[in-house]
């Protein structure tokens, strides 16, 4: 346990940084770094604002993680517009998208005062999607509930976290 009472649901490997801005998103690209090498099959993963910008990501090419987060953004304004059996449009929990070459998961991660540098920043807040990208084989039980996991261990740098109301919808 760490005597950072942010960081009390982290490992003892992880860096105890400053709460400024600057130490979340330390801490936060430490954590999607960390969920990247050990989560079986997963490849990459990259955090994005809802406008389709990358905030963080671990070690993928810039260029590439850039493509990903606009393309992912669009992905999940979708999913969040489909009106559904209940006549009513809700985010979608998490989309998996499967190809020949490797699975796409996204997932909805929360609202977060720690990018105020970023350009779509409103309020001091960006709204935030996790992008994973998995081999073929990889387990997509495993790859779901770990993003779910570390959602959560996000939630100390976030304003409003992802939560799950009555009724199971994602808010």
């Amino acid at each position: 346990m760490s005597t950072h009472p942010a960081m009390d649901n982290v490992t003892s490997d992880a860096p105890v940084t400053e709460t400024t801005a600057s130490g979340q998103r330390d801490n936060m690209a430490w954590l999607l770094r960390q969920f990247a090498s050990d989560v079986p099959g997963v490849t990459h993963a990259v955090l994005l604002s809802r406008d389709g910008l990358r905030l963080l990501d671990s070690d993928v090419d810039k260029d590439w993680a850039d493509e990903l987060s606009a393309a992912l953004s669009g992905v999940a304004s979708l999913a969040a517009n489909i009106t559904g059996p209940s006549h009513k449009k809700r985010p979608a929990r998490q989309v998996i998208i499967e190809r020949d070459d490797c699975l796409f998961f996204v997932q909805s991660a929360g609202r977060s005062a720690a990018f105020d540098n970023h350009p779509g920043n409103e309020r001091g807040e960006v709204d935030t999607i996790l992008a994973v990208i998995a081999t073929t084989d990889a387990d997509a039980g495993t790859v779901g509930f770990e993003m779910g996991r570390l959602v959560q261990k996000f939630a100390p740098y976030m304003l409003i976290p992802v939560r799950v109301g009555t009724g199971g919808e994602v808010r």
